[in-house]
């Protein structure tokens, strides 16, 4: 009967160190993407001249459950080249990304991290 008690003592304690892991990331990318949200809110909204430069996708992969249903998410990013030379890579919805081209150029909305729009110049 011993054996049993330091058996489920172990697993009980491992329990307790797999949930608090998990409940520390969890808070950790909670806090990180907070921060975020606070100095995106906290920067000036700028308009300047820019250059659509580059575009990309990220797709992540969900697992299912056992019978192999899952799902995805596609995220969307475009880099942006303003008059100085510098380039930014803002994040974007899908539709917004549909209506950009490499190439482009025209009046970039931003603030901080946040993509507000792009206003196509007429060529």
């Amino acid at each position: 009967m011993q054996g049993f008690n330091n058996g489920f003592s172990i697993m009980f304690l491992m329990f307790i160190l797999v949930f608090s892991l998990a409940f520390v990331l969890i808070a950790a990318v909670f806090i990180k993407n907070l921060r975020t949200w606070n100095k995106n809110n906290n920067s000036p909204r700028l308009s300047v001249d820019a250059k659509v430069v580059a575009k990309r996708t990220k797709v992540a992969y969900h697992s299912g459950t056992a019978d192999f249903s899952g799902s995805s998410s596609t995220s969307y990013f475009v880099t942006f080249q303003v008059e100085s030379g510098d380039r930014m890579e803002l994040r974007m919805s899908g539709q917004d990304y549909g209506m950009l081209a490499e190439g482009d150029t025209g009046k970039l909305s931003f603030q901080g991290t946040r993509f507000l729009g792009f206003q196509r110049y007429m060529q």
